[in-house]
Protein backbone atom coordinates (compact mmCIF):
# COMPACT_ATOMS: atom_id res chain seq x y z
CA UNK A 1 0.00 0.00 0.00
CA UNK A 2 2.89 2.35 0.66
CA UNK A 3 4.10 1.97 -2.92
CA UNK A 4 0.61 2.71 -4.25
CA UNK A 5 0.44 5.81 -2.06
CA UNK A 6 3.80 6.99 -3.35
CA UNK A 7 2.71 6.39 -6.94
CA UNK A 8 -0.47 8.42 -6.41
CA UNK A 9 1.53 11.20 -4.74
CA UNK A 10 3.95 11.32 -7.68
CA UNK A 11 1.04 11.38 -10.13
CA UNK A 12 -0.50 14.33 -8.28
CA UNK A 13 2.81 16.20 -8.31
CA UNK A 14 3.33 15.61 -12.04
CA UNK A 15 -0.28 16.48 -12.86
CA UNK A 16 0.05 19.75 -10.97
CA UNK A 17 3.21 20.93 -12.71
CA UNK A 18 1.66 22.10 -15.99
CA UNK A 19 -1.16 24.18 -14.48
CA UNK A 20 1.35 25.69 -12.04
CA UNK A 21 4.04 26.53 -14.59
CA UNK A 22 1.98 27.18 -17.73
CA UNK A 23 -1.71 27.75 -16.93
CA UNK A 24 -2.54 29.28 -20.32
CA UNK A 25 -1.11 26.30 -22.23
CA UNK A 26 -2.80 23.88 -19.83
CA UNK A 27 -6.17 25.52 -20.46
CA UNK A 28 -5.61 25.40 -24.24
CA UNK A 29 -4.78 21.68 -24.06
CA UNK A 30 -8.08 21.04 -22.27
CA UNK A 31 -9.97 23.04 -24.88
CA UNK A 32 -8.50 20.80 -27.57
CA UNK A 33 -9.23 17.61 -25.60
CA UNK A 34 -12.90 18.57 -25.27
CA UNK A 35 -13.13 18.42 -29.06
CA UNK A 36 -11.80 14.86 -29.30
CA UNK A 37 -14.13 12.06 -30.32
CA UNK A 38 -14.83 9.15 -27.97
CA UNK A 39 -12.59 6.95 -30.11
CA UNK A 40 -9.68 9.37 -29.83
CA UNK A 41 -10.07 9.56 -26.06
CA UNK A 42 -10.22 5.77 -25.79
CA UNK A 43 -7.05 5.47 -27.87
CA UNK A 44 -5.25 7.96 -25.60
CA UNK A 45 -6.43 5.98 -22.57
CA UNK A 46 -5.22 2.72 -24.12
CA UNK A 47 -1.81 4.18 -24.96
CA UNK A 48 -1.50 5.52 -21.42
CA UNK A 49 -2.35 2.14 -19.89
CA UNK A 50 0.08 0.28 -22.17
CA UNK A 51 2.86 2.78 -21.39
CA UNK A 52 2.22 2.44 -17.66
CA UNK A 53 2.27 -1.36 -17.81
CA UNK A 54 5.50 -1.33 -19.84
CA UNK A 55 7.20 1.01 -17.36
CA UNK A 56 5.96 -1.13 -14.48
CA UNK A 57 7.30 -4.32 -16.12
CA UNK A 58 10.67 -2.68 -16.81
CA UNK A 59 10.96 -1.72 -13.14
CA UNK A 60 10.14 -5.22 -11.90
Amino acid sequence: MKTLGLAIALLCILEGLLPLLAPRQWREIFRKIIGFTDGQLRFIGLVSIVAGVLVWLMLE
